[in-house]
């Protein structure tokens, strides 16, 4: 049977799994064997997962069931992203429940990989829509055409990884760009709200890569692009973590690209909000959305 949560469209054989682990086929049903079974829960800001323009100053409900379908060396979940042991069954209706008694006006489908997960993913989201929450999907962005057309009425806002280019998914990441590169314009297309992360590994992205995925990202109309640094993690736990200058640097090609809010992450550096048209430094979290120097709108939702 085959399964069309994400671009590789395993086909299960009875008893089997999908390269994800978190799909199987069991008496001629494809199913998902650990749903609601979740490894992580917690409350976090938003800019955590890093949504910058999105209800700034808020917290949002973050869970994850196991499951990834890549095979990052890097990994900075890999503890949870395959084989995690411990779990706690937590229905659709609990974790709405949760969020609302902590006052998060938000659920984030997280840490993990929830294109493996989306079943429970969407009926959590559908269910949290209808008691006036937002939903948010922090995410690998390897869509399959029938799951991004699922997924997208029910998430309010995203931050997909678009890790480097496809030289740098065949072997890094095992996996390809392309998918996620139709996946960012899709959401892009649809409306939603989008921020994109690359993490830097310096000796690994250099300025011609960083340069060439500014401009896909430019053209696809991505407002928000954030910069991370490479910590030893993983498969990649000997490789030393990305400095500070090389992170500025890749900075520094980025802001050539057009595109208006661009932010480094793991840093010591803290960057403002700087609106677009006129230069006027931006309080994101006591703006309503509009430069007070030029009425220019500052891309984003803001309270």
């Amino acid at each position: 049977m085959t399964c069309d949560f994400c671009y590789r469209r395993c086909d299960i054989a009875e008893g089997g799994y999908g390269i994800c682990r978190s799909r199987a086929v069991k008496d001629g049903k494809l199913l998902s064997p650990h749903y609601s079974e979740l490894c992580s829960a917690a409350l976090d800001p938003v800019e955590k997962k890093p949504l910058y323009h999105f209800h700034p100053g808020t917290k949002t409900l973050s869970i994850a069931e196991e499951g990834c379908n890549f095979f990052c060396s890097f990994c900075q979940n890999y503890e949870i992203s395959r084989h995690h042991k411990e779990h706690v069954c937590i229905d659709e209706d609990t974790i709405v429940d949760i969020a609302l008694n902590e006052g998060a006006p938000s659920i984030s489908y997280t840490y993990s990989e929830p294109i493996v997960w989306q079943d429970y993913m969407l009926s959590v989201a559908a269910k949290a829509k209808g008691k006036g929450l937002m939903n948010i999907m922090v995410s690998n962005g390897s869509f399959s055409d029938e799951s991004i057309k699922r997924i997208l009425p029910f998430i309010d806002a995203y931050n997909i990884d678009l890790k480097g280019d496809e030289r740098f998914y065949n072997g890094i990441v095992k996996a390809s760009a392309i998918p996620v590169r139709k996946g960012i314009e899709k959401i892009s297309n649809y409306g939603s709200h989008l921020e994109v992360t690359t993490m830097i590994i310096e000796g690994i992205h250099n300025e011609g890569m960083i340069r060439e995925i500014g401009r896909f990202l430019s053209d696809a109309g991505v407002k928000v692009w954030h910069l991370t640094r490479f910590f030893p993690s993983y498969m990649m736990d000997d490789r030393k973590e990305t400095s500070e200058a090389y992170l500025t640097r890749m900075y520094e090609v980025a802001r050539q690209c057009n595109i208006p809010y661009i932010y480094r992450g793991n840093s010591i550096s803290h960057d403002d909000t700087i609106c677009p048209n006129c230069g006027t430094k931006i309080d994101r979290y006591v703006t309503n959305g509009v430069c007070n120097h030029c009425n220019a709108v500052i891309y984003g939702e803001f309270i």
